[in-house]
């Protein structure tokens, strides 16, 4: 089983992964079709069904759709031109993409929001259609985005593609307890395994630069999130509070009255910061979601900032490490908050941070999986419940408290042999059956939880 390092970890937009980059990816996909096919059209429609319509405003979900039918692309995405052409296709109900004649779209009237049952295949689905000068549909494909930017068309994923195992790589665990196996009998650590892999689909030079600039963006993120402040969008009210407590923590340094839990503040401040920043639709990477990208960066700036001996030539081993967790959960479980729950995206980022750490610290192999479960365990049955669909309230702070389980839980592994109860599989497989049994209306639909019991709601 092969999920690439930059297939966990892209570069993208906020505010999410699924309801925000996995339609922009969708259309464009649309876009290729409609280039390849043997007819000219004369409009688009889109219709977004499941958790893409219940939190599809508060994620950006139908700009995204039309920034992405427009050529718009998550990686290079450019916020002050997007401004202009949605204002221009508002305007004029007409969309122009690159290399393709310009067609009616008149978002009001072509893109609906359906609020009926779910798509059969997975809680975020939409549907995207071309149609001639009739009004006749003639071009039409489904797309489900199944989370961390991932998107299939309705025959991938009932073909299996979720669970593609790809072209032969040297070190194939497609389960923790083959990823121990594999690493006992090689010698290499989990890293170097992953690498190993990774260098069959790119050069060494190509791995180094793209693992180079996914902690560049990660860093820069962080920068940016701890310098701005202000309200965040969306009607919530929400005050950024990183770059506040950012600034009072550095007021504070050097004081010997400092109690020690006030590690736990600059930790939650990093985490924060990226997540502020995706909430405001920055650029951000997936880690494994937009919903989670705090964790991990929050995780790598403690290690580096506050532990003696970090350095940042052991990055890449820790992205590395991190990316082979996050494509375990992926292949076996999920780490779609629409599907699983928040246990998938902040549990998952947790376990993926906390075996990162364990390993630049200089875990086993063994104890790396250890804290892994441990972080995941202590997320199970985690509701995602976005309060009026914003991926602000609980999910800012969540992330901050992600990344302490993740270092608590690698803390906690380096005390231990990596001999424990529960294996990482057993705990994957626990979140996978609770995500199935989860109520849909703690699946981020907005319909429970706190979504319904605050008077923002």
């Amino acid at each position: 089983m092969f999920i690439s390092v930059f297939d966990v970890f892209k570069i993208g937009v906020g505010p999410s992964s699924s309801h925000t980059m996995g339609p922009m990816v969708a259309a464009g996909r649309f876009l290729e079709l409609l280039r390849a096919a043997p007819f000219t059209a004369d409009g688009l429609k889109a219709s977004l069904h499941g958790s893409l319509a219940f939190t599809g405003v508060g994620h950006h979900t139908d700009r995204a759709t039309i920034l992405g039918l427009a050529g718009f692309t998550p990686a290079e995405f450019d916020a002050d031109r997007a401004e202009e052409v949605i204002a221009k296709i508002e305007a004029t109900g007409r969309i122009n993409p690159p290399d393709l004649p310009e067609m009616v779209f008149a978002p009001k009237d072509d893109l609906k929001f359906d609020y009926g049952p779910n798509l059969p295949g997975h809680a975020n689905g939409m549907i995207l259609m071309a149609t001639d000068k009739q009004g006749d549909v003639i071009l039409q494909e489904t797309y489900y985005s199944i989370g961390g930017g991932f998107v299939l068309t309705a025959d991938e994923l009932e073909h299996g593609a979720d669970k593609d195992e790809g072209a032969p790589v040297p070190y194939p665990f497609k389960s923790a307890a083959e990823m121990l196996e594999m690493a006992a009998k090689s010698g290499k650590t989990i890293a170097e395994m992953k690498k190993a892999n990774e260098l069959t689909r790119r050069s060494h030079a190509e791995v180094d630069r793209g693992l180079g600039a996914l902690w560049q963006v990660m860093d820069g993120c962080i920068h940016r999130g701890l310098a701005n402040e202000g309200i965040l969008p969306g009607g919530l009210n929400v005050r950024r509070r990183a770059a506040g407590i950012y600034n009072a923590l550095m007021a504070e340094r050097g004081m010997n009255l400092t109690a020690p839990h006030t590690i736990n503040d600059w930790m939650s401040t990093y985490a924060m910061a990226v997540n502020e920043e995706n909430a405001a639709g920055g650029q951000v990477v997936t880690a494994p979601t937009n919903g989670a990208a705090g964790v991990l960066p929050a995780t790598i700036r403690y290690w580096l900032d506050h532990v003696p001996g970090a350095t940042r030539t052991r990055i890449p081993e820790f992205l590395l490490t991190a990316a082979a967790i996050g494509g375990l959960v992926k292949f076996n479980a999920s780490i779609s908050g629409a599907e699983a729950g928040c246990q998938a995206e902040v549990g998952s980022a947790s376990a993926m941070a906390a075996a990162g750490l364990c390993a630049v610290m200089g875990g086993t192999t063994e104890q790396i999986e250890n804290a892994a479960e441990i972080a995941l365990e202590h997320h199970l049955g985690m509701t995602c419940d976005p309060v009026k669909g914003l991926v602000q309230v609980p999910c800012i702070e969540r992330n901050g408290l992600g990344a302490i389980k993740a270092v608590s839980a690698a803390s906690l592994s380096l005390r231990g042999d990596g001999k424990h109860l529960v294996p990482l599989d057993a705990c994957i497989e626990t979140m996978r059956q609770t995500g199935h049994d989860m109520s849909e209306k703690y699946k981020e639909t907005s319909l429970g939880g706190l979504a319904v019991n605050i008077p923002n709601c």
